[in-house]
């Protein structure tokens, strides 16, 4: 894989400040050099764990395991003991790298070479998110990482010219592999914030930027700091679906629409908006390059575009995953169920209305998303944040159900009363409770299996 774009081979140009995470730089030789003195430490291992701290020392780890040849495991900083126990074991690593194994020193020097992986060789092991039980390790090659990265490379129209700014977490797909390895690749600077701090990103001078949503809603409480990103490029959205209200208010403020992205860590990033096209709020885009999709029915027929009927998104391309640790991936011919449902609009474009297990609610003979819900909910100014889920009822099968976050007093009443002027009547929740909080993990998604939960 070539992971650092003009650092090796006639005029390669060696940048003061290739990766800069937390205020800490290395140029784009110095960590060449300091990745290669890793890769001499694990050569020979088949896997390699990395700790996953938002630090300079981590990058170095992820590459010094690359160009080893070995899979690299990225463990999550904020893993339990039985959830890191579980990967370590699960990965079969044999080393592990960072603050719970052996320390990375950035300061260290090597040249020596390596042979280049082959493009069926394992890159990555990354750990779902073990939301339906114990996290699964799913392995990328280095030719489906390269794939995802170029694709997206090409749709977001990014180059050597771009410097990238966020503060996402390394061992995710939006912060790593896009993030990380993205970045090297397209040759452009990385500015890791250590946190994703409105300041931090207005300080940073960028002309790309990523974020969750959470991230773009607190920059858009802060509107100087919103104001600052108006002289970016390119402001993406990924890892949940972006408010709508969140989208315009942010377009308001910067006078950017953020481009909106979908994937999963299983396919790495499939659809979404260019950078010389249009960006519709509420909608991932469209296939990127070598990507196809569908949308099934549960009999398995494929449900038309016609921007209303919903159906599993089904995907294919060369940048899905080669399997699992200890299982093959479930592919149909090449394509793979994600598990999400979405409609698609006749010319292309789609909308994520959520997971299958958890947001496709069957009410009285009904097929109703529970994004459409929640953004309905959303436009009400009186809602901060919305989940919906389905919970059982002896008449309907299934009734709609809301977890709101309000700023104001409002009555559950009014908000059921306002989903059913903007919706389809029958998609009005049945129930409403007013909490103070959502669940979420570390990208921002809402845990919705821990709605109702007496944290809330």
């Amino acid at each position: 894989m070539r992971l650092i774009a003009g650092t090796t081979g006639p005029g390669s140009i060696d940048r003061p400040d290739a990766v800069s995470v937390a205020g800490r730089a290395l140029s784009s030789e110095a960590l060449l050099g300091a990745a290669l003195a890793v890769a001499g430490d694990v050569r020979g291992a088949t896997a390699v764990a990395v700790d996953a701290t938002p630090s300079l020392e981590t990058v170095v780890a992820v590459l010094g395991g690359l160009l080893a040849g070995a899979a690299v495991v990225p463990v999550p900083a904020d893993a339990g003991p039985a959830e890191r126990e579980h990967i370590l074991r699960d990965s079969g690593a044999q080393i592990v790298l960072g603050p719970g194994g052996t320390p990375v020193d950035v300061t260290r020097r090597s040249s020596a070479g390596h042979p280049a992986p082959a493009p069926g060789d394992a890159a990555l092991i990354m750990y779902t998110s073990g939301t339906t039980g114990a996290p699964k390790g799913v392995v990328h090659t280095h030719a489906s990482v390269e794939a995802g990265v170029d694709a997206v490379a090409e749709a977001w129209d990014w180059t050597p010219d771009d410097r990238l700014v966020h503060g996402l977490p390394l061992f995710h797909v939006h912060g790593l592999v896009l993030g990380v390895l993205g970045a090297l690749r397209a040759g452009s600077p990385l500015v890791h914030t250590g946190k994703p701090q409105p300041e931090r990103y207005a300080a940073a001078g960028g002309t790309l930027y990523f974020g969750v949503p959470t991230v773009w809603s607190r920059i858009c409480a802060q509107p100087a700091a919103a104001r600052a990103l108006a002289r970016a490029r390119l402001l993406v959205s990924g890892s949940a679906a972006l408010p709508v209200p969140v989208f315009e208010r942010l377009h308001a403020l910067t006078g950017h629409r953020p481009v909106e992205r979908y994937g999963m860590t299983e396919t790495l990033i499939t659809i979404s908006s260019r950078a010389d096209g249009p960006r519709r709020a509420g909608h991932v885009g469209v296939p990127v390059q070598g990507v196809r999709t569908r949308l099934t029915a549960d009999d398995g027929s494929e449900v038309p575009a016609d921007g209303t009927t919903i159906g599993e998104l089904w995907v294919q391309g060369p940048m899905l995953l080669r399997g699992y640790v200890h299982q093959p991936a479930d592919l149909a011919d090449g394509w793979f169920r994600t598990g999400d449902i979405a409609r698609k609009d006749p010319d292309g474009w789609h909308r994520i209305v959520g997971r299958a297990s958890t947001d496709l609610i069957k009410s009285g003979g009904y097929r109703i998303g529970a994004g459409e819900v929640e953004d309905a909910l959303l436009a009400h100014p009186a809602v901060r944040e919305a989940a919906v889920i389905g919970t059982p009822h002896a008449d309907l099968g299934e009734a709609v159900t809301a977890y709101v976050v309000v700023s104001a007093g409002v009555a559950e009443r009014e908000l059921e009363d306002f989903v059913a002027r903007h919706l389809s009547i029958h998609k009005r929740p049945r129930v409403v409770h007013l909490v103070d909080a959502l669940p979420r993990n570390a990208m921002g998604k809402v845990q919705k299996k821990r709605l109702g939960s007496p944290m809330l």
